[in-house]
């Protein structure tokens, strides 16, 4: 065989086997698989900015978030009313970015938070004031004065109904308060204090009414505290009887604002930024401590920007004026300001950012692990 003919013949050979292999997917398949395309995910980023505003100029740390990044509330060991330092509640959470949450008690007595707390679509703290920002399963945020109601009804084995409310969602009532409260699961093993009288709830039927001693809180319910002239409230519920629990969701003025789809809040404030202007009004949202009135100081902040991800941002110094105005240079659509002082506390990149001077009681927690 001439080399012409050997070339020939070996290329003849090679364009056969050639196709049989491309032609593999579909003799197998009966389809040709199409090219599979891997997204990348936008990152968290982090910056420190120079911020010309208020006639002033600001460093201010920010953490980019992009929209859809894992979220929810990082509590001091996994509990309302408890504290711990910032890398202790990061590392619980396997957390790729944090920055401290709501206002709690820090001086006096139990560590409560004040704000509205939402987790894994959970009312687990009830707050009265300021301003939240919420979390919808789809990664959208949104920011509103809410403010949470929760009643319910009562219904005995006999099938009469009667209604019921409870103030607060876990927290400690002072020791001569006449009030209604609901403790959860997230409370930790118990409800935290003695007094008043105890109605445990077990997957909706009222299992056990006692005096409250520091009641254990089930795993598949929860405990309705009645202190003070409320205990009377507590002769609605007999063992055998059926609990509903009833939220509802309106802003300030009363409205019924969209926030039965949000899984992640935290609540604290004053509103900084509004629709991308400035919107300040500390007193109107029931703040009365001169540090947020008039004080400068440490702050934090959350920002909802125009593409719908998020900004977390510290300064080391500004009054809530100069913080808003910060705020709007940086782009903020919405924006809010959080605890702060000593509080402030941010952490990305595999380092902290900014570090709290305290232990803290809560946090918003992104990326990561975390659910």
């Amino acid at each position: 065989m001439s080399n012409l003919m050997m070339r020939k013949t070996s290329k003849t050979w090679w364009t056969g086997a050639l196709a049989l292999v491309l032609a593999l997917p579909v003799l197998l398949t009966g389809a040709v698989s199409a090219p599979q395309t891997v997204e990348a995910k936008a990152a968290i980023t982090t910056k420190v900015q120079k911020v010309k505003a208020a006639g002033r100029s600001f460093n201010v740390q920010t953490v980019s978030i992009p929209k859809g990044t894992p979220v929810t509330v990082g509590l001091a060991k996994k509990q309302v009313g408890q504290t711990a330092t910032l890398p202790s509640i990061i590392k619980a959470y396997g957390a790729q970015a944090a920055i401290n949450g709501a206002f709690f008690e820090a001086y006096h007595g139990a560590p409560d938070p004040y704000g509205m707390l939402i987790a894994n679509g959970k009312v687990i703290h009830i707050g009265r004031y300021g301003t939240s920002i919420g979390f919808k399963a789809d990664g959208s945020a949104i920011m509103d004065s809410l403010q949470v109601s929760l009643t319910g009804t009562v219904t005995d084995t006999n099938g009469k109904s009667r209604s019921w409310y409870a103030t607060f969602v876990n927290r400690t009532p002072s020791a001569d308060a006449s009030i209604s409260m609901l403790y959860t699961p997230e409370r930790g093993a118990n409800v935290g204090f003695k007094g008043g009288t105890a109605v445990v709830i077990e997957k909706g039927i009222v299992t056990k009414k006692v005096l409250n001693t520091n009641v254990a809180i089930p795993k598949n319910g929860s405990v309705l505290v009645f202190t003070g002239r409320e205990k009377s409230t507590s002769d609605r519920f007999t063992v055998g009887s059926t609990v509903e629990m009833n939220y509802r969701y309106t802003n300030a003025a009363g409205q019924e604002i969209p926030w039965q789809d949000v899984v992640t809040a935290v609540g604290a404030g004053p509103r900084l930024v509004k629709d991308g202007k400035i919107s300040v009004n500390p007193a109107s949202e029931g703040f009365r401590d001169p540090k947020i009135l008039n004080s400068s100081g440490a702050r934090s902040g959350i920002a909802i920007m125009a593409d719908g991800s998020v900004m977390l941002a510290t300064v080391s110094g500004a009054t809530i004026k100069e913080w808003a105005a910060v705020m709007q240079k940086l782009g903020a659509k919405q924006a809010m300001n959080l605890d702060g002082g000593a509080s402030s506390g941010m952490y990305a990149g595999g380092k902290m950012l900014t570090s709290p001077g305290r232990l803290l009681s809560n946090t918003l927690v992104f990326g990561g692990s975390v659910q």
